[in-house]
């Protein structure tokens, strides 16, 4: 049971949390709060979080653990703002898509308190953003990455595990660049080529008569293309270097497609069309073995 969670961001991600622990009862007040006074009171009158703090330090103090739920650019600026009421008993964590620029801003800004940090990817969120969509079901049976530091204390990244798992979480443990190589691969390339090719019909004359006429398999490839433009902006640009490699497996892959409708071999096309069918149909959403 914690007194008091400090959250950092009255948003889809952060009021998740918040209304999770809450309905968990592992929380027993919970301060809250945003560059937007209207969202904080927004979350306070939906019960999101009883008390509204004037600014990111006031939302911490007396705090025994902090979820900071803010776009990855401006996790930096966020931790130099709370350092000064940062004690060793203080469990911090985020929900960045992000790890590696995540931790350096982590080391920069809390320094001798970095001990207390504890980086944390929910592999979950909505096309929607914005406090009146927080569900407290939002983590359940969904997986969270942990990739703590080498100067994370082991109290506390078991309290973040423990934390996870009680509001139905499976938490998976990674290092931060094994973390930002996957998730280029599964979930920031997905969204750059449904945003590509959402781009790529609506640029042609008919284009949104083409689009008038998809049925179900166009609405399940390009349901990610609707996501908040300025989180995937952040997102896309803090795992650009990982997110290139991808983009030239993916242009690879495609080339061998293309050759295949330019030469007509029916037989060659079908293999890979085959190769892919069958990897999908192996595939499970469930959690992979922990990475070391």
């Amino acid at each position: 049971m914690f007194e008091q969670l400090g959250l950092i961001g009255c948003g889809l991600m952060g009021g998740s949390f918040a209304l999770a622990l809450k309905r968990a009862g592992l929380v027993k007040r919970v301060v809250g709060y945003s560059k937007s006074p209207s969202t904080t009171e927004k979350a306070r009158q939906m019960g999101v979080i009883d008390l509204a703090a004037p600014s990111a330090l006031l939302a911490v103090a007396g705090a025994d653990i902090v979820i900071v739920a803010v776009p990855v650019s401006a996790t930096e600026a966020t931790l130099k703002a709370i350092k000064h009421l940062v004690t060793p008993d203080m469990l911090i964590m985020d929900v960045g898509s992000t790890k590696t620029d995540v931790v350096q801003a982590a080391r920069t800004a809390l320094r001798d308190q970095i001990g207390s940090f504890v980086p944390a990817h929910p592999i979950a969120g909505k096309e929607v953003s914005g406090i009146e969509h927080a569900d407290a079901d939002l983590y359940k049976g969904r997986q969270v990455i942990l990739t703590p530091l080498e100067k994370t204390l082991t109290a506390h990244l078991q309290k973040a595990a423990t934390v996870w798992t009680a509001i139905g979480s499976q938490v998976i443990h990674m290092s931060p660049e094994q973390h930002d190589a996957a998730f280029a691969a599964v979930s920031h390339l997905p969204h750059l080529l449904a945003f590509a090719f959402i781009n790529g019909i609506a640029s042609q004359p008919a284009g949104d008569d083409y689009m008038a006429l998809g049925g179900p398999g166009f609405r399940d490839f390009t349901r990610i293309a609707a996501s908040d433009p300025k989180v995937w902006r952040d997102i896309l640009r803090s795992n650009r270097q990982e997110l290139l490699t991808q983009t030239r497996h993916f242009k690879a892959a495609l080339a061998e497609f293309e050759a295949q409708l330019e030469a007509d071999q029916g037989p060659a096309l079908e293999s890979l069309i085959d190769r892919a069918s069958q990897v999908r149909a192996q595939w499970r959403l469930a959690a992979p073995r922990t990475a070391k």
